[in-house]
């Protein structure tokens, strides 16, 4: 017999030693088993082609304005902050503009953000476009100050696109309305 041959059958006599068929069997199972459930376990595959920013299939974008400072295809531009669907950025429109093929819903919910270029607060309103299939792009989900359903004005988990011809939802725009008053400080 070879060397290699004597080594191995020492190494199989040991290990048969030690273990049985059937804990042999039930680990070998239980890896087959857990390895099938791999590609089930719940990965941010969109995040990790660029570092933790943008969507893949999605350029970074810039409105070319340096008091509008971010990135509109990216889930951290400053218009966002309360926003909670698909970036029309990444649709074929803008922040502020709708999709060729849909239309803006009158019936919108706002928010009130802070744009780092003046660190002023903005009255953003959100308005959902329709009448299109759901975009499926760039999906973002930000609740700053969101309020409970029963302040639906301030509530991103509606519908808003029941104002319009079809309930259809397509993607969510970022209309800057105007700047926010400051708090009146107690005095």
């Amino acid at each position: 017999m070879t060397k290699f041959d004597r080594l191995s059958e020492a190494a199989v006599r040991g290990l048969a030693r030690f273990t049985s068929r059937r804990g042999a069997l039930a680990t070998l199972g239980g890896l087959v088993t857990g390895g099938a459930f791999l590609p089930a376990l719940p990965v941010a595959r969109a995040a990790e082609s660029h570092g933790g920013k943008g969507y893949d299939g999605v350029a970074p974008q810039s409105t070319g304005n340096p008091m509008d400072p971010g990135d509109p295809a990216s889930c951290d531009y400053w218009r966002y902050c309360a926003i909670d669907g698909f970036l029309c950025s990444c649709c074929g429109g803008s922040p502020s503009a709708c999709p060729p093929g849909s239309e803006m819903s009158p019936i919108t919910w706002i928010g009130t953000c802070t744009n780092p270029a003046d660190g002023r607060k903005y009255i953003i309103s959100y308005n959902d476009c329709c009448g299109k299939p759901a975009c499926g792009r760039c999906l973002c989900n930000r609740n700053e100050g969101e309020k409970p359903r029963t302040r639906p004005q301030s509530n991103n988990d509606i519908n808003w696109c029941l104002g319009t011809s079809t309930a259809a939802y397509t993607c969510s725009t970022a209309v800057i309305i105007g700047l926010a008053l400051d708090e009146a400080s107690p005095k």
